[in-house]
């Protein structure tokens, strides 16, 4: 039998290895959650961390506040702090949108299927009850975005349960979709522009569907590289891809998607996200 101090060793030198790789990592206590907040940190006393957007540790240096305490300085991660952490962990997690990547959870055999039908092929991981497809590319986390799939990005950890085999691809827009839920009467995801308005109907104006995808992603990194203002930010670049691409019928839910993404990444609520496409479109008579 393996002596736990050896397989707690284990972990630290997992964790300095995967940081070396580019991947923030964290300690995961029994239960495979992270530590709870330090005496200075408790109930977030010391300012709190919610609202950070990116990982970064602590300024107590203990690995406080979960997914946000997420690093690859090795300084940290072997600091005397964070070795008492070590002593007691039972595994290691990562913050894969501090990565660049998002991580589907299949958590049964039916999601399984269900991805290997419907996603494309990628990196997966064995877990213990299901398995962990990776991607290249970042979004919003959520749960249950259908039976049995989790996905975990931005805002969120999941388990180092090793590196998987397959060649990674790109995020796919249909595992960005699954986060775009119905929008309700007054809030939700912006809905779709599925005709052309304003009396032009047919043909797109636009050259070419590559004109619509490179202004979609040029808004995403307005959005990304705010940084201040964020709000204001939101509101004016909705407001330009609305006036260029809101009157031909070619946004859909997976645009949008992308813009809320950027836009909740940088702090901004799902109200909003809503509030300020709703006003957008208003100030443009759409």
């Amino acid at each position: 039998m393996t002596h736990p101090a050896l397989i707690r060793r284990d972990h630290l030198t997992a964790a300095l290895r995967l940081a070396a790789d580019g991947l923030p990592v964290l300690p995961l206590r029994k239960g495979k959650v992270p530590f709870a907040n330090c005496p200075a940190c408790l109930y977030t006393s010391c300012g709190g961390r919610p609202h950070m957007k990116t990982p970064g540790p602590c300024t107590c240096l203990a690995p406080c506040h979960g997914w946000a305490a997420a690093t690859t300085d090795p300084r940290i991660i072997g600091s005397t702090a964070w070795r008492r952490a070590w002593r007691e962990a039972a595994g290691v997690a990562y913050h894969p949108g501090g990565a660049g990547l998002t991580v589907v959870d299949l958590d049964n055999a039916d999601a399984i299927a269900w991805a290997r039908d419907t996603l494309p092929a990628t990196r997966t991981v064995t877990t213990t009850r299901g398995e962990h497809w990776l991607y290249k590319g970042v979004m919003q986390s959520a749960n249950a975005v259908r039976p049995g799939v989790d996905i975990k990005s931005l805002m969120q950890y999941a388990r180092w349960l090793g590196y998987g085999t397959g060649t990674m691809a790109a995020l796919p827009a249909a595992v960005r979709a699954l986060t775009v839920k119905d929008p309700s009467p007054t809030h939700g995801a912006p809905q779709p522009l599925p005709v052309p308005l304003s009396g032009q109907r047919g043909e797109c104006p636009h050259r070419t569907p590559t004109y619509l995808d490179r202004g979609i992603a040029m808004a995403v990194q307005s959005i990304t590289g705010a940084r201040e203002a964020v709000h204001a930010t939101v509101y004016r670049t909705f407001l330009a891809v609305l006036s260029t691409h809101g009157r031909c019928g070619c946004l859909t839910e997976n645009h949008t998607a992308r813009l809320f993404a950027a836009a909740q990444a940088k702090g901004e609520t799902a109200r909003h996200c809503t509030d300020a496409w709703t006003n957008a479109r208003t100030t443009l008579g759409l």
